[in-house]
């Protein structure tokens, strides 16, 4: 399925998306760099213009072109190593929550379940639009939870839990991302 009609998809009718993302086969590198790497580039390309064009209207409030470009890039590159890490917190976690272990599946469930986060990625062209990607970042939390039992084999009863516990645990990782992020481009900062 192509990207497009897969990201309209798994945003608009996610229950039914999920029971066909399920047979799929998949590879990682398919995963990765055929679908989130573009999903995850609208947020980290308007992100970047829009810092770049908020520096150019308030000079002191938006960063340099290169500070821009570097953070960029580093944060796409860091989504794509979020989004695997995450799977293996998804897989690793199934059989607690009665669930099936089984990598693929699991990395199905990281990716896909970030595409409308990634959609509204889109919002960050405008600086005080950006807040609008958090009711876009929930949306995903419920797509993620349909797709719990469908692609882990968790029984309905513990798809909250389950999600829950991804949610923290993502929370987690994307607090470290930034935090690796802040230390990055400090020091680039500094080097220059």
């Amino acid at each position: 399925m192509d990207l497009v009609t897969r990201a309209k998809n798994i945003t608009l009718t996610p229950d039914s998306e999920w029971r066909v993302i399920e047979g799929e086969p998949a590879t990682t590198g398919e995963l990765l760099t055929g679908y989130a790497l573009p999903l995850a580039a609208i947020g980290a390309v308007a992100g970047f213009v829009g810092s770049w064009l908020l520096s150019a209207i308030l000079p002191f409030a938006g960063t340099s072109f290169l500070t821009g470009l570097i953070a960029a890039v580093f944060g796409l590159g860091m989504t794509l190593v979020m989004c695997f890490v995450l799977s293996l917190i998804i897989d690793a976690l199934a059989p607690t929550f009665g669930g099936q272990k089984n990598q693929i599946q699991a990395l199905k469930l990281a990716v896909y379940s970030f595409t409308p986060a990634w959609l509204a990625g889109v919002l960050r062209i405008v600086p005080l639009l950006g807040v609008l990607i958090f009711f876009a970042a929930l949306y995903s939390i419920y797509v993620l939870y349909l797709g719990v039992p469908r692609l882990m084999k968790s029984p309905q009863d513990q798809a909250v839990a389950y999600t829950a516990v991804v949610v923290v645990c993502a929370m987690v990782l994307g607090f470290i991302v930034f935090a690796m992020a802040g230390l990055f481009l400090g020091a680039s900062l500094l080097m220059r």
